[in-house]
């Protein structure tokens, strides 16, 4: 059900209207100057000891490893840096999600990779177990997968009213008429919504598509008293996991995280004090003018490269 329904500048846009909905950017100066390229992520070993990386634009786009990306990571590796791949990928649980990066070549380990999705899900065990989830979900989804009560939405409107709150995983099977239910029961019953992937695109193969994040924001649009909670960057929780993981020898400045999103990756690595360096050849930006992005955006990289 998913079409392609924004362009790159579009999205920009719309990212630019609900900027204040996002993490509080720390001041700085707006000028460029200050701002370094390099080649590759290779020649940024001696600046950071741990390298969180997004996944769509910098690692693969689609279901297709970037070129270089496997080597580039078999590099740090070998260099001993710490790395994680921190996704707003919710569409997929996290036994699945090892398995994708597996058939991309890449070797990660499983405390290495981190997902929006696997985030919220920890979360909800604070929730109160008697509550039945509506889920936004996709197609292949089996309730088994989650540790919740939840019922998958579709195009009952009972459904939408009989349930305690709303979570949203995937627009794979999401489509105007039923943003529309959802709207409406909300409407007549206020609820909380959960929003594991913040993103509003994602780059695939043949283009932009729309993502969890942008149906939440078209939520508030409508609804801006509605308790709605993000997990995915630029939002604290997956941070938080991150810096569990490293431990006691946390450098936040020694933390760089590689992202194509300036409202995402470089966002949220901004907010948190961790270097952040923008991926320019893949995803989101590609072939924009990149100099007006970041001034527009009021945030800015330590580092941009055209690849990993």
């Amino acid at each position: 059900m998913q079409t392609l329904t924004l362009t790159p500048n579009e999205a920009f846009e719309r990212y630019q209207v609900i900027r204040s909905r996002l993490p509080m950017l720390p001041e700085f100066d707006s000028g460029l100057g200050r701002m370094k390229t390099a080649n590759h992520l290779g020649d940024l070993v001696s600046f950071y000891d741990v390298f969180v990386f997004d996944a769509f634009g910098v690692l693969n786009v689609g279901d297709v490893a970037i070129a270089g990306a496997r080597d580039r990571i078999d590099a740090l590796q070998r260099a001993g840096k710490r790395l994680f791949v921190l996704t707003n990928a919710a569409s997929y649980s996290f036994p699945s999600v090892v398995v994708k990066f597996q058939k991309l070549g890449f070797a990660f380990g499983q405390d290495e990779l981190i997902s929006s999705r696997d985030v919220c899900e920890t979360q909800m065990l604070d929730m109160d177990p008697a509550m039945t989830w509506g889920v936004i979900a996709p197609s292949n989804f089996n309730p088994t997968e989650v540790n919740f009560q939840c019922s998958v939405l579709r195009d009952d409107q009972s459904q939408y009213d009989n349930v305690d709150g709303f979570i949203f995983l995937s627009t794979e099977c999401w489509q105007n008429a039923r943003q529309s239910l959802l709207i409406s029961s909300l409407q007549r019953r206020s609820r909380p919504v959960i929003v594991a992937n913040p993103d509003l695109v994602a780059p695939r193969e043949v283009g932009l598509t729309l993502e969890p994040g942008f149906y939440a924001h078209d939520l508030l649009d409508q609804l801006p008293d509605l308790d709605l909670t993000f997990h995915g960057k630029p939002f604290a929780s997956v941070y938080d996991r991150v810096e569990q993981l490293i431990g006691d020898k946390l450098n936040r400045e020694r933390i760089a995280m590689m992202g194509d999103s300036l409202h995402t990756d470089i966002w949220g690595a901004s907010v948190r004090g961790w270097g952040s360096v923008l991926v320019t050849d893949h995803g989101f930006l590609k072939g924009q003018n990149l100099e007006q992005a970041i001034q527009d955006s009021g945030t800015r990289p330590n580092w941009i490269v055209p690849s990993i």
